[in-house]
């Protein structure tokens, strides 16, 4: 069984060497909507795949740092970058090229090690991520599949090549969570009361 939940955030980038003329040289904003696609062959006590209500969680934080901010290409012309980092306090630097391609692919990533790194306590179980939606536009939209989030032909992304700015990293519940995603530590589900 497949389960969706939708998350939303407003962010803008430059994609450099696309074909678009404006994509690649102009700052330019979206309206982003990321699905959240879950599976498993299993249900929970509840009778759920996983409840919606835990992806609430370190899930919506994590993908939340994306809205209104700016992410950049950590291998883009360094003044634009510094440029970013003086005037935004909310930024996102990646190891990528900020294309909604390489937005299913991170997203992918970081909710893949969520998930694996969360204790559950409600009798889930056989829990993975199907996929990730990045919808840029009404019109256009990247899903990707595990074995996209890990092709190396599309450029292999290591997590720990993630960088948020300070303001987003105090936005958080736990200012430390991306310090504790990468050491491996775990997440607690809320206990069932």
């Amino acid at each position: 069984m497949i389960i969706r939940k939708l998350f939303k955030f407003e962010n803008a980038h430059i994609v450099r060497n696309c074909t678009s003329n404006r994509c690649k040289n102009s700052i330019h904003g979206h309206s982003y909507k990321v699905e959240v696609l879950f599976e498993s062959n299993y249900l929970d006590n509840g009778q759920m795949v996983y409840d919606f209500g835990l992806m609430k969680g370190v899930i919506k934080d994590i993908i939340d740092s994306f809205d209104h901010a700016t992410t950049f290409w950590k291998n883009d012309d360094m003044e634009y970058i510094e440029f970013i980092k003086k005037f935004s306090q909310r930024w996102v630097c990646l190891p990528v090229n900020p294309s909604a391609e390489q937005y299913s692919r991170v997203i992918f990533l970081m909710v893949e090690r969520i998930l694996k790194q969360t204790r559950m306590k409600n009798g889930e179980e056989g829990i993975e991520v199907h996929s990730i939606i990045v919808h840029e536009t009404d019109t256009g939209y990247a899903q990707c599949f595990k074995k996209d989030a890990h092709n190396k032909n599309m450029g292999l992304i290591n997590l720990k090549e993630i960088e948020f700015s300070e303001q987003i990293k105090r936005e958080w519940r736990d200012p430390k969570m991306w310090d504790k995603l990468l050491r491996g530590e775990i997440f607690e589900n809320p206990q069932i009361v």
